[in-house]
């Protein structure tokens, strides 16, 4: 398995994604009223697709996972340029924070950030911060379903065995997750040889479990992680 997916829930797809694939200067794959994708591709590390999806309404409820661009010595450049694209500031008590809090244009925060040694390769995107209830438990959750390494940072941190790309931190989460579906989700990727049954079942046992939806019938799977957040494991490319 890899991971393959960053799926973005939006109410304009095109909007948004244009806006995304702007940011992080990805590769348009998919430009359609409901669907807008485009592509990262790290040199030497992962390729990542970042995938927005058409909903009805934007969430009311907090996010539990974001992007946090890089911004390192160019950062005030960086915020510049992204409030031209259509972002906005927002304030969601960071305080006097060594990073800057942006909204996406549908009010998703990411974060621009200041220059750090782990952000060294990352590419656009520093990191991907996911909300746990345990990040011990989470990053080894997480490590298996994606195949990413342990990498330092805080509290736990993870990253393409490359060690290039963006870093999928795991971060203690404000509250617990509540009933309604993470804006933001990860998809990975089943490759060929991998049993999907299989893997369903290491993800109970690891603490995951199946998510039952009204989505319809879909040619994938959906579960959560052992804190609740969504995730899908797509199957293998034939």
């Amino acid at each position: 398995m890899y991971l393959e997916n960053i799926v973005v829930d939006a109410v304009e797809p095109r909007r948004l994604g244009r806006f995304w694939e702007e940011a992080i200067g990805g590769e348009k794959l998919t430009d359609e009223p409901d669907a807008y994708e485009t592509r990262l591709t790290v040199d030497g590390g992962p390729t990542l697709d970042l995938c927005f999806q058409r909903v009805p309404d934007r969430p009311s409820f907090p996010a539990r996972l974001h992007i946090d661009l890089r911004g390192a010595a160019r950062q005030a450049d960086e915020v510049a340029r992204l409030l031209g694209l259509g972002a906005s500031p927002l304030d969601v008590g960071q305080g006097d924070a060594p990073w800057v809090v942006l909204a996406d244009p549908e009010g998703n925060p990411c974060c621009v950030m200041d220059d750090r040694s782990e952000y060294s390769d990352t590419g656009p995107i520093a990191a991907l911060p996911l909300d746990s209830a345990d990040p011990d438990r989470d990053a080894l959750f997480w490590s298996w379903l994606t195949g990413w390494v342990q990498a330092p940072g805080h509290p736990r941190t993870l990253r393409h065995p490359s060690l290039r790309g963006p870093l999928l931190e795991l971060c203690p989460e404000p509250a617990p997750k509540g009933a309604g579906k993470n804006r933001l989700h990860l998809d990975v990727r089943l490759e060929s040889g991998d049993d999907p049954d299989e893997v369903a079942a290491d993800i109970i046992a690891r603490g995951g479990r199946a998510v039952r939806h009204d989505w319809g019938d879909l040619p994938w799977r959906v579960y959560a992680d052992p804190s609740g957040n969504e995730l899908c494991v797509l199957p293998a490319r034939s």
